[in-house]
């Protein structure tokens, strides 16, 4: 593992009466190519105390629902089989407090990293805790979810995909650092009996206070072994027309982006498939740098702009100034159409292409890419404000989207309202910011092949 992937190490105690060794998982929520993991393994080993991975379940997570919470918990359940079958301990906590308790009695504490404020925050009220409580603990924080690191791939934040792309692709060997998971090498168990924990199971959803109005849906499980069927169907079946995927109508996707919102896979195990296909010859070079684009430059930009600029969920900070000041230039404009939240959320706008798309995400939990810029720059079209609207983007993003909530669809958010994008030629509400309406959309694609796709699922 490159040092580098370290964001924080304190490793200065060696207290022998502690007799567990804990790894949090919370962003990176799989066995495979999960650094964090192997180097919890390894301390375990060394100091030749068990091992207890443990997860916390919190209700509510910004605006989370069965969806999701179905999701994450299946692959979570997958966790817990390949844990086990390593002889691995591993225990779910309702809260951070029940948690505790557990640390207390812990020699080193791992923990892998997320990137938006919540999830700093989750680590810094463990940190905080373990200084409060004058814990003599080893601690190590480690990024595992990025192929480069945040702070190694740029050192402050990059306007656009152009500026961190030659930076990414410099440092891209360095960081190619995973090889084999270590061997656990610990027989005896962890004495948990203390402890308030749950196993993993779907019967924590029976006790979940949370939205159950969103269903799941029968194409998305979780889990790595998901992904993973995902992805090589993806390779075999479409990725030689990845040109062409901004389509909706032809379903070229791989869906990753869902899997790695929930850290189910590795972008680095995703780049390893990727590279194998294109080096026998089975992926053209331009689709292969295409897909490589979307996993390392465009992700990683997303990470560069919720670590560099802290308001990034906040309307009054996420966009750049001429962008604002466009904006208020035409916010008396009038708008053709206003639309409530409640007919934008349920498709009943006049546009129905618009009307399909939202049926689609509030169905399946997907939104094509190319879809969604459409549909973010409608409700800004139809929204009282540009305020309103992004705060209605970001509400249906976090409550429909398996991938909502991510540094990626914050900043794709944010750029459909200027961020890392130029001023366009003005025009009424818009102003300078670009502008999207169905005529592109019939003239680029076969949208009537869309819709008929979207009300053929409507019959599932």
């Amino acid at each position: 593992m490159n040092p580098s992937r370290f964001k924080y190490i304190n490793t200065k105690h060696n207290d022998v009466s502690k007799k567990i060794l804990l790894y949090w998982m919370q962003q990176s929520m799989r066995v495979e190519f999960n650094h964090a993991l192997d180097y919890a393994i390894k301390m375990a080993n060394l100091f030749k105390i068990p091992l207890v991975v443990f997860f916390i379940i919190r209700e509510n997570y910004l605006g989370a629902n069965l969806r999701h919470y179905k999701f994450m918990i299946e692959g979570l359940i997958e966790v817990d089989e390949s844990l086990r079958k390593q002889g691995i301990k591993f225990v779910v906590f309702k809260n951070e407090s029940e948690a505790y308790s557990l640390i207390k009695e812990a020699h080193t504490l791992v923990m892998d990293y997320g990137y938006l404020k919540t999830q700093i925050n989750w680590i810094k009220s463990i940190l905080d805790f373990i200084d409060y409580s004058m814990l003599k603990i080893n601690v190590a924080i480690i990024e595992t979810d990025s192929i480069v690191p945040v702070k190694q791939a740029y050192f402050k934040g990059a306007y656009g995909a152009y500026v961190i792309r030659p930076h990414l692709m410099k440092k891209l060997t360095e960081f190619m650092d995973y090889s084999s998971p270590p061997k656990y090498l610990i027989k005896q168990e962890a004495n948990l009996e203390a402890f308030n924990y749950v196993n993993i199971s779907l019967d924590i959803l029976k006790n979940l206070e949370t939205d159950l109005d969103v269903k799941p849906y029968y194409k998305f499980k979780g889990g790595h072994s998901e992904a993973i069927n995902h992805l090589i169907n993806f390779f075999n079946n479409k990725v030689n027309d990845y040109s062409r995927r901004s389509d909706p109508s032809l379903q070229i996707q791989s869906y990753q982006s869902i899997y790695l919102h929930f850290g189910n896979i590795s972008p680095l195990e995703i780049m390893n498939i990727a590279t194998k296909y294109y080096n026998n010859n089975l992926v053209k070079k331009e689709d292969y740098d295409s897909f490589i684009e979307q996993l390392l430059v465009r992700r990683e930009l997303s990470f560069n702009f919720v670590t560099y600029e802290k308001d990034y969920d906040d309307f009054d900070y996420m966009t750049e100034e001429w962008a604002y000041i466009t904006m208020n230039n035409h916010i008396e404009d009038k708008r053709e159409y206003i639309y409530t939240a409640d007919e934008i959320e349920f498709s009943k706008t006049h546009d129905i292409y618009f009307n399909a798309c939202m049926y689609e995400a509030r169905l399946t939990g997907f939104m094509a890419n190319y879809m969604r810029m459409y549909w973010a720059k409608k409700i800004i079209e139809w929204s009282i404000t540009y305020k309103n609207a992004y705060e209605l983007i970001v509400y249906l993003n976090n409550k429909y989207l398996l991938d909502g909530r991510d540094a990626n669809t914050y900043t794709n958010i944010a750029w459909c309202f200027g961020k890392m994008d130029r001023p366009w030629m003005e025009r009424p509400i818009f102003g300078k910011l670009r502008y999207m309406n169905d005529l592109g959309l019939k003239r680029k694609f076969d949208m009537d092949k869309y819709v008929q796709l979207i009300n053929s699922l409507k019959k599932e």
